[in-house]
């Protein structure tokens, strides 16, 4: 084992240091990320259905939104909100990261004959223009981008809208990380999310609390010493910062919940829900 590295990787690196690229694709770890999606027992890739469809009923009668309209899903998974928000006519583009996930959402539109564009690409590469009546990110997915990502994805998102356009997200807070973050410790696995094979994980959390920012890292060692580390970073935020970044990238926040439900705002929450509007 190259003990070295494995401490040096341990240090608390600078904010949104990366860790393996394009993890999500790995052929082990996606086809692990799927079975979490389409786990109705737990959120934690994705929420549960009954939530999802409260979730896309909410937003369909809040955003006004009629048959025919046009809908950008960015970050849309296995397309969970974009089968849903087909089924009530709405015209639905999803965006994913994940060739294994758009695999099978394009698998399950063509079965129920659902009309959904699904495109396997980094929205942050996105350059559609005034094409869509709403855009959606949903389930924190701005959370893990560094702020020069996020400035380029809001840019992106506002682009993509017409005149009027509504963006919808949802952030996390600092009270949803002291509550979920903070695992420290380690196992060894004969398989397991990160690898197929025998291997050990070191899993740490780095906090930023100056920066409102959590690393959850894991550190994969196998048999044959090869040692692998994830990252996943968070951008936590308040009412107060979140608002001011959308304003800043060219949105007006017109309202603002504890989720996506329509649950009224407290400072309280361990999310933020947001509905803004494109400004002219």
């Amino acid at each position: 084992m190259n003990l070295n590295l494995v401490l040096q990787l341990q240090q608390k690196p600078e904010p949104f240091t990366p860790g393996e690229p394009l993890f999500w694709n790995d052929p082990h770890i996606s086809a692990q990320m799927l079975k979490w999606h389409l786990n109705p027992e737990n959120d934690v890739a994705s929420r549960r259905p009954e939530t999802i469809q409260r979730s896309v009923d909410w937003l369909v009668a809040t955003l006004g939104l009629h048959p025919g309209d046009s809908i950008l899903d960015l970050g849309c998974g296995p397309g969970l909100y974009a089968a849903r928000l087909a089924e009530k006519g709405l015209r639905v583009t999803g965006v994913d990261y994940s060739r294994r996930s758009i695999e099978y959402a394009t698998q399950v539109a063509a079965e129920h004959l659902l009309d959904i564009c699904y495109r396997y690409q980094d929205y942050l590469t996105l350059t559609d223009d005034a094409q869509y009546d709403a855009a959606l990110l949903i389930y924190g997915d701005l959370c893990p981008l560094s702020s020069d990502q996020r400035r380029t994805l809001l840019g992106n998102v506002r682009r993509a809208l017409k005149p009027g356009g509504h963006f919808v997200l949802d952030v996390t807070t600092r009270i949803h990380r002291q509550k979920d973050g903070g695992r420290n410790g380690w196992y060894a696995a004969e398989t397991g999310f990160w690898k197929p094979g025998p291997h050990l994980v070191l899993e740490e959390g780095f906090d930023y609390p100056e920066q409102s920012i959590f690393l959850d890292q894991a550190i994969v060692i196998e048999v044959d010493d090869k040692v692998s580390v994830y990252r996943n970073w968070f951008q936590d935020y308040d009412r107060v910062a979140i608002t001011a970044e959308l304003e800043q990238a060219g949105f007006g926040v017109q309202s603002v919940w504890n989720d996506l439900l329509g649950t009224p705002f407290t400072d309280d929450t361990e999310w933020i829900g947001l509905v803004a509007q494109k400004n002219s």
